[in-house]
């Protein structure tokens, strides 16, 4: 054993993809169908790091390994969720706030208790790290406790509950997924005839419907040939409108023009034709729809768009993004013109974009550097956090000029789990190092006690605050589950359980710059009292 050991240990790499191989193999076996997914490797990695220990032998993936697992990741899921981070900041101020409260009430459950049981200040200011699984609140309550053995130990304690215990709420929180009332309704294709004399504009009915349905084709009298529908067309009676979009808005404008026709217009091929589109143009992507001018351009229009497994209802304001699959109506002489200026290659699920990964993660290695200032000390916000806001960015300008700014859908996922994985290697090699040093000390079981309290009361008191206070759907909260521990191994269980569901990421994203710095600034608090 002792052999083998040491062969892993002078080659780190052979320890980290051994690690990663075994893991996912281990993550993949599911019981009454759950199963742990890339949360395996974390836990395969801290057993191999306490085992180790054990033989006195220091396995462990190299810290700079880890860093980039954990900054590859935080950019992609930034990239994927920039978009939508920002339309729904606005509007979640409210919810970021109620987050950081509990966290602050984790905080205070952890000095109270911790003293009930005899803990000294900078023993609890790790336990509390560990609990909430945030290293850099445990490097900020060492600094400011003067103290590197005591909170680390808190720390390597506390920290397995604190991953586990976060696991176990987002699978209940997951059992309610089937309720999410903000689940992205299926869309439909209905054909309408119109019987109002009252002469409706197409671009008044999308107003009255935002992002919910579009229009596709359009029929002036039975005998007239299909075409696109323009925004700017008025209808009358006797027309028919192919409408597109969420049930409940087609209905709507189905009661409004008149009533569903028999007759379907996109069965009808004579005149237009309708194409699904990958997009791997780098003069298409990062544009919005409207900026495409693919009415004026070709005559055309897009009625859908399907990013990943979710199908988008189209809209002027929309952004194309490389590897997005658009379905395309258009005049049957210029599709394959159209299919030929999207560029319709399998090059755009796969194109890494290597400038926008290189130049994107530079600036947020550099944005991470940056220290702030807190009273006496200082912190610098790290390179997770530093990656995940500029990914954040540039995943919402889409372009800057020529230069395109985001990546494929599938492709940023494909790397965001490689640098998840990569990190959770190296996070449990450390942290299993430690385990044995931690569980010599008399106190551990008091330690352990607090760090079940203060996960237990942060993972309650979130779910019940998000649900009650602002209904959040169980989809949507399993990602903010994982963003407020600031936990990967937590969101990486939650996108395989929902087979990586755009909710999850947006609500990882979320609150996931304010956990942050809210730990960092609780590890500071409580490591000086």
């Amino acid at each position: 054993m002792t052999q083998v050991l040491e062969l892993l240990a002078a080659q780190p790499v052979l320890l980290l993809f051994t690690i990663v191989g075994a893991g996912a193999a281990i993550g993949h076996v599911k019981v009454r169908g759950i199963g742990l997914g890339a949360a395996a490797v974390l836990f395969l990695a801290l057993g191999v790091g306490a085992l180790g220990a054990a033989y006195d032998v220091e396995l462990r993936v190299p810290e700079t390994l880890g860093v980039l697992g954990l900054t590859l990741f935080t950019f992609t899921v930034g990239i994927v969720s920039g978009a939508s981070f920002f339309a729904s900041l606005r509007k979640s101020l409210g919810l970021i706030g109620a987050m950081v409260g509990v966290l602050g009430l984790g905080g205070l459950v952890a000095v109270v208790v911790g003293r009930l049981l005899g803990l000294d200040a900078p023993t609890i200011a790790g336990a509390f790290a560990g609990a909430v699984t945030n290293t850099p609140a445990l490097a900020a309550a060492r600094e400011a406790a003067g103290d590197a053995n005591a909170p680390t130990v808190g720390y390597a304690v506390t920290y397995l509950f604190g991953v586990v215990g976060m696991l176990v709420v987002a699978h209940l929180v997951l059992r309610t997924r089937a309720s999410d009332a903000d689940a992205p309704p299926p869309l439909v294709n209905r054909t309408v005839r119109v019987e109002v004399t009252t002469g409706p504009r197409l671009r008044d009915l999308l107003a009255a419907h935002p992002g919910k349905l579009t229009f596709s084709r359009l029929r002036r009298g039975e005998d007239q040939p299909i075409e696109t529908a323009p925004l700017d067309a008025v209808l009358h009676e006797g027309d028919m409108v192919t409408v597109v979009g969420q049930a409940d808005a087609v209905e709507a404008v189905t009661l409004e023009l008149g009533h569903t026709s028999s007759h379907l217009l996109q069965a009808d091929r004579r005149y237009l034709d309708m194409r699904r589109i990958t997009v791997s143009n780098p003069a298409a992507a990062g544009m919005t729809i409207g900026e495409l001018d693919l009415a004026g351009r070709f005559g055309a229009t897009i009625s859908r768009l399907r990013r990943g497994d979710v199908d988008i209802v189209a809209s002027d304001e929309l952004r194309i993004q490389p590897g997005d699959r658009v379905r395309v109506i258009a005049p049957r002489d210029t599709m394959p013109a159209i299919s030929a200026w999207f560029g319709d290659s399998s090059r755009g699920f796969s194109d890494i974009n290597p400038v926008v990964l290189g130049v994107g993660m530079a600036l947020g290695v550099l944005l991470g550097l940056v220290t702030v200032r807190t009273g006496s000390g200082s912190f610098a916000i790290g390179a997770a956090m530093g990656t995940l806001v500029v990914g954040l960015v540039l995943g919402r300008l889409g372009r800057i000029g020529r230069w395109v700014t985001v990546m494929p859908f599938t492709a940023a996922q494909a790397i965001s789990e490689f640098g998840l994985l990569l990190f959770l290697a190296q996070a449990g090699t450390t942290a299993g190092a430690q385990v044995g040093g931690a569980f010599e000390s008399g106190a551990w079981v008091r330690i352990a006690l607090l760090g079940v309290l203060v996960t237990a009361t942060v993972g309650l008191a979130l779910w019940f605050v998000m649900r009650r206070v602002f209904h959040v759907g169980g989809t949507t909260l399993s990602g903010i589950v994982g963003g407020t521990q600031t936990q990967p191994a937590v969101l990486a269980f939650a996108n395989g359980r929902t087979g990586f569901d755009s909710r999850v990421a947006l609500g990882y994203a979320l609150v996931y710059p304010a956990a942050m710095i809210a730990k960092i600034v609780l590890g500071t608090v409580l490591g000086g009292l």
